[in-house]
């Protein structure tokens, strides 16, 4: 990634420099050696977190109710005590070996995931690094399971236990979400499974904010999506924030014309909750009342506290990520400095 950031700086500054009349030899050389050792700091803290040592245990109960018969029931019981509510008797269960839309929930999750080495591999890479920026982290146990398409609790971490319910994950166009609104089937697709269990995990270090103002949420999610660079970098910044590549493409080419119009409004040190259902909450897209919302993409208030805390953490680079989140909003904003791309 780096040689090409590189290339790419090099190469619109030559393009400036046929408009303007400067040398820029010594710019690109200055800026070519920063870039180098941005990237061989970055290359090195990579190596360190490949070398963490984690204990990522993953078992498929998945897989393993669907292969089982009656008489396995006891010990899947046994293994797996948490997805057996007492108060259900085992001829429930096994009526649910052969029922006929489990058997279809399990065999597409199959053909979905197959052995599910490509996800494990995700995973351990998305473990190491949560272990590395937080040491101490105690790693889960991961559980696959189908949970009925329930896609609101696809995804349960507590402190020892990470449930995916992988029938949540099919793809936006899968028979099973027809009736699941558009913008929500979007998301249910096996390309933002690690984000969404990186979301989960943020929320256990990441304390909602008593400030009510808008500008205190927007930075709380934008806490949350940089600490998905931290332990996502391979994921692009799209599946970070769960947008489609069209929908990232929109929020970058209007990131000046959405900040103008959050600042003209007096909006970030206002209270009203209905800016979380406006810029803030999952929708099909944001509402600023005019005729360009349906271009929208939804939670562009998430989008835009992203960027304010980018740029706080490139101006204070030194600030270590555990420091970052006990930062608050308003320290933060005004530090950043932030100006929206143009």
């Amino acid at each position: 990634m780096c040689p090409v950031k590189i290339n790419a700086v090099v190469l619109k500054m030559k393009r400036l420099s046929k408009y303007f009349d400067f040398q820029i030899s010594g710019f690109l050389l200055g800026m070519f050696l920063f870039l180098v050792v941005g990237c061989k700091k970055k290359d090195e803290t990579e190596k360190s977190i490949a070398q963490t040592q984690i204990n990522l245990e993953i078992q498929r109960f998945d897989r393993e109710f669907a292969e089982a018969g009656p008489g396995d029931i006891p010990g899947l019981k046994s293994k797996f005590p948490y997805l057996f509510p007492s108060q259900y008797s085992d001829s429930i269960w096994i009526a649910k070996l052969t029922d006929t839309i489990q058997t279809e929930l399990s065999n597409e999750v199959n053909v979905v995931f197959g052995t599910f080495s490509e996800e494990s591999e995700a995973l351990k890479s998305l473990f190491r690094h949560i272990a590395y920026y937080f040491p101490g982290y105690f790693v889960p146990k991961v559980v696959t399971l189908t949970s009925d398409v329930r896609y609101e609790d696809r995804i349960i971490l507590t402190d020892s236990l990470l449930l995916i319910g992988l029938d949540n994950y099919l793809g936006k166009d899968h028979h099973f979400y027809r009736s699941i609104p558009r913008y929500i089937a979007s998301n249910l697709d096996k390309t933002y499974l690690t984000s969404d269990i990186a979301s989960a995990f943020t929320k256990t270090v990441l304390q909602y904010p008593r400030n009510r103002t808008f500008l205190s949420k927007m930075v709380y999610y934008g806490k949350e999506l940089y600490i998905k660079d931290k332990i996502l970098p391979e994921n692009s910044d799209a599946r970070k924030i769960n947008y489609s590549q069209e929908q990232m493409d929109w929020a970058q080419a209007n990131e000046e014309q959405i900040w103008r119009y959050f600042v003209e409004r007096e909006l970030l040190y206002n209270t009203d909750p209905k800016l979380d259902r406006r810029f803030l909450d999952p929708a099909p897209f944001s509402k600023f009342q005019l005729a360009l919302d349906n271009e929208s993409p939804g939670r562009l208030g998430r989008y835009m506290g992203w960027q304010i805390v980018r740029a706080f953490m490139e101006k204070n680079p030194s600030i270590a990520l555990v420091d970052l989140l006990d930062t608050p909003a308003d320290e933060l904003f005004k530090k950043s400095n932030y100006k929206p791309k143009r």
